[in-house]
């Protein structure tokens, strides 16, 4: 019996091994290895390395090969096989090959960019489930302490019923507060459920596989002035460097164009490639108004979310210096007076409820700023 003991032990210790507490770290780390979006964006990239080499690649030479029979048809013609053997080799203008080079190159500058982007999204994407799920966690605990609490008054008036020292009406009450503390309970753990199941779809792990999280939320930032924030989005944000690559990229589609322009008259029409070349040059056009457009996008959207989280700060340290406290001193206040005989259970209970209410305005206000803060760093292109 023994034996089986130390045997039951030793395996759940393996599989605690084997399954450690997830990290925001780890879990980036497993998201670079196995998310599919950057798989996509990789091949992309891979596709525009390709089109380099295409691009430098030169014209294979030709040959030609052709045999039939010849029949008399004149006194001086000889019937007989005949055969005919060629040989051909086009020679590229140097500006038409380095047109094309320039254009695979600018390509593949735009597809570099596409990754940075893939990449940034996704770590965003990583630490707000991380923390989303963390929160609902977080939840998940108070809502058993809130429970365990409600469940331990409940007992003691159940007791103050028996004994007669308390009415009927007050269990009553007792009661319901115990069965509404028991749906914030479930409630809790359904969204605590759903939040590891998108942290898992991110991380493609599978469903067999337990998550453990391990985390805390970031220390409170220092923001830096906010023109130093618009001017870093701007000019390392990598959503606005794939523009501006795309239209590095139209701008060489151009000159491609405009190398390959010549005539041809294979019927009495004139084709000089005014079309390719027009549309060459509305690309260039789309590409640079893109570009502004998301400057403009950019500098609202970091506006707002710098907003968000002084407001947050501002929020998170109004609990801290005073609503908490107050909560918790109101409610040990309305216990005591209860058990002197100087408050019913109703001011019990409804000091709960504000404690309570506090506490989960405190934790969202909490997660709040670390939502923007991750936002920043999205818009800002880089951790802090």
């Amino acid at each position: 019996m023994q034996l089986l003991l130390l045997l039951f032990l030793v395996l759940a210790a393996s599989a605690n091994a084997q399954t450690p507490p997830l990290t925001l770290a780890r879990a980036l780390e497993l998201a670079q290895a196995t998310n599919p979006q950057l798989a996509v964006a990789s091949a992309i990239g891979e596709g525009a390395n390709a089109a380099i080499t295409t691009a430098k690649a030169r014209p294979n030479p030709e040959f030609n090969f052709l045999t039939g029979r010849q029949y008399l048809l004149q006194a001086s013609a000889a019937a007989g096989a005949q055969q005919h053997f060629g040989v051909s080799q086009l020679i590229e203008l140097p500006s038409v090959r380095q047109a094309r080079l320039t254009l695979a190159e600018a390509g593949r500058d735009s597809t570099g960019f596409l990754m940075s982007e893939t990449r940034l999204m996704l770590r965003g994407a990583i630490k707000q489930a991380f923390y989303q799920a963390l929160r609902r966690r977080q939840e998940v605990t108070m809502a058993e302490e809130n429970r365990r609490i409600v469940q331990d008054f409940e007992r003691r008036i159940r007791i103050q019923v028996e004994v007669g020292e308390a009415a009927r009406l007050e269990l009553i009450r007792a009661e319901t507060e115990l069965n509404t503390a028991t749906a914030q309970l479930r409630s809790a753990q359904l969204r605590s459920t759903t939040a590891i199941a998108q942290l898992r779809a991110l991380l493609s792990l599978p469903a067999s596989e337990e998550i453990r999280l391990d985390g805390t939320l970031d220390p409170a930032l220092d923001l830096p002035p906010f023109a130093e924030l618009r001017g870093a989005s701007l000019a390392s944000h990598p959503s606005l460097g794939r523009l501006r690559a795309e239209s590095r990229r139209a701008q060489a589609n151009l000159r491609n164009e405009e190398t390959l322009r010549g005539v041809t008259i294979p019927l009495p029409f004139v084709n000089k490639r005014q079309g390719q070349i027009a549309e060459a040059a509305a690309g260039i056009s789309q590409a640079n108004a893109s570009a502004s457009v998301l400057e403009l996008q950019l500098a609202s959207q970091l506006e707002r979310a710098y907003g968000e989280y002084q407001v947050a700060s501002q929020q998170v340290r109004a609990y801290e210096d005073g609503s908490l406290k107050e909560a918790e001193a109101a409610l040990s206040a309305a216990e005591a007076a209860y058990r002197l005989g100087e408050r019913g259970i109703l001011e019990v209970l409804d000091a709960q409820r504000v404690l309570r209410s506090i506490r989960y305005d405190y934790l969202n206000a909490q997660f709040d700023r670390q939502s923007a803060r991750i936002e920043l760093e999205q818009l800002r292109g880089s951790d802090f």
